[in-house]
């Protein structure tokens, strides 16, 4: 009985269920068929027909999507992760910085079928993320730090154009660039200047702590030690009165027998 459900169920999801494409809102579908290869045309979003077994669909977002670049993302698990660590940069007049912003991307309607076989489903490690670092870095290194700072918006509208160049050949439409946060090398060495002279203090407060409890238990004993010479000498006298005393009663005797 169980087995007839499994076949049931196996049939409706891959011949009943094969039949359909569905394509939610803001995503857009392509078909590999079997005996042409991947279609070129698009299918948007609603129900569509396709040949099970024959023909398999591919779903592709459609939307605006957000490529954080930021201290501490971590992509080492998920390559395909929408983020990098901030870019490292020399300027014109050589000062080191490290740029963090967002690029905003979406990709290409038209071109999905293109995108699927040129590229596949590695769209960020592939494409996003080696263009973004060189183009940032190749833009910046242009600029002065001083223009930087001071024309943020002409900036943002260069780096977007540049990735646009990057992008449009590959299916890829760069919505925008918006610069983030931007760090000097100054600032980081400050920064660990200030971590090393905490960590610092912290070994000095330690070594202080610590001193103060030996001195304290030096003292202790110091109090202590005293009382204990003190019983130590009165033994040592109660044994010698001990032993003259032995030493007067043999002289005695001897007397007494001469």
């Amino acid at each position: 009985m169980e087995f007839d459900r499994l076949v049931v169920s196996f049939l409706v999801d891959e011949v009943v269920g094969g039949f359909f494409i569905s394509v939610p809102p803001g995503h857009v579908a392509c078909v590999y068929d079997r005996g042409r290869g991947i279609i070129p045309r698009v299918w948007g979003p609603g129900l569509h027909l396709k040949i099970p077994f024959w023909q398999v669909a591919k779903l592709f977002n459609a939307q605006v999507l957000e490529y954080s670049i930021q201290q501490g993302f971590d992509y080492s698990k998920n390559k395909e992760a929408l983020g990098d660590l901030p870019i490292q940069v020399t300027t014109k007049d050589g000062k080191d910085l490290s740029i963090e912003g967002s690029i905003l991307f979406r990709i290409d309607k038209n071109n999905a079928p293109e995108l699927w076989e040129n590229i596949g489903e590695n769209l960020v490690s592939k494409v996003v993320r080696p263009f973004s670092r060189s183009r940032v870095s190749s833009v910046l290194s242009e600029l002065s730090f001083e223009q930087i700072q001071q024309h943020r918006g002409e900036v943002e509208q260069l780096i977007k154009d540049d990735l646009n160049i990057q992008f449009k050949d590959r299916g890829i439409d760069c919505e925008g660039f918006l610069l983030g946060e931007i760090r000097t090398s100054s600032s980081n060495s400050s920064h660990l200047a200030q971590e090393r002279f905490s960590s610092e203090l912290r070994d000095q407060r330690d070594f202080s702590q610590g001193g103060q409890s030996s001195f304290s238990a030096n003292q202790q004993q110091s109090q202590f030690n005293p009382g204990m010479q003190f019983g130590s000498d009165q033994m040592n006298q109660n044994q010698y009165g001990s032993h003259r005393g032995s030493q007067n009663n043999q002289g005695n005797q001897s007397n007494q027998n001469t």
